[in-house]
């Protein structure tokens, strides 16, 4: 389900927190190690810069131009066909089933709105039907975070529509 640039943005992340690791680890009174944390702080943030070069899909600290917010997941939705034809599994009354080209849009609008996490526990929950413990069980998180995610999810859909319909 993740894209190639969410897989990035979570080996970066987990790479930055072992850097914070190390760099708290290390003895500020020593000189070799006053040295080794100046390198570490240099690698922190190299890393943030690229997260959010990664996230926002822009160089961070640039202002001017046109925002192309996560450019990358915007892309990649697009990209492939994310919504499955369901047709078959419905039964009414031989009804053609299909999404505007526009309605897709929005669609992938709303998804790209969405963290990582967000997009993996509210498709699981709201378009696979798991509950919510078997999202924490599949994805090693707590039954409350992958609440927490899914109500913030369900508010950045209400919002989006909202937006639309008005």
């Amino acid at each position: 389900m993740p894209n190639w640039a969410d897989e990035l943005i979570q080996e970066y992340s987990n790479g930055k927190r072992q850097l914070h690791k190390l760099h708290n680890s290390l003895d500020k009174e020593n000189p070799t190690d006053r040295q080794d944390r100046k390198v570490i702080n240099s690698m922190i943030d190299d890393m943030e810069f690229t997260i959010e070069w990664l996230e926002t899909g822009k160089q961070p600290g640039t202002y001017r131009g046109v925002d192309k917010r996560l450019a990358y997941q915007r892309k990649a939705l697009e990209s492939m066909d994310i919504i499955p034809d369901i047709t078959e599994q419905l039964d009414i009354n031989n009804r053609q089933l299909y999404m505007t080209s526009e309605e897709k849009i929005i669609l992938a609008d709303i998804f790209t709105s969405f963290s990582l996490r967000e997009r993996q526990c509210y498709v699981l929950h709201a378009a696979q039907g798991m509950s919510m413990g078997q999202i924490a069980d599949d994805l090693g998180l707590s039954k409350a975070t992958v609440q927490m995610y899914i109500t913030r999810a369900r508010r950045k859909v209400e919002t989006k529509v909202e937006k639309k319909v008005s």
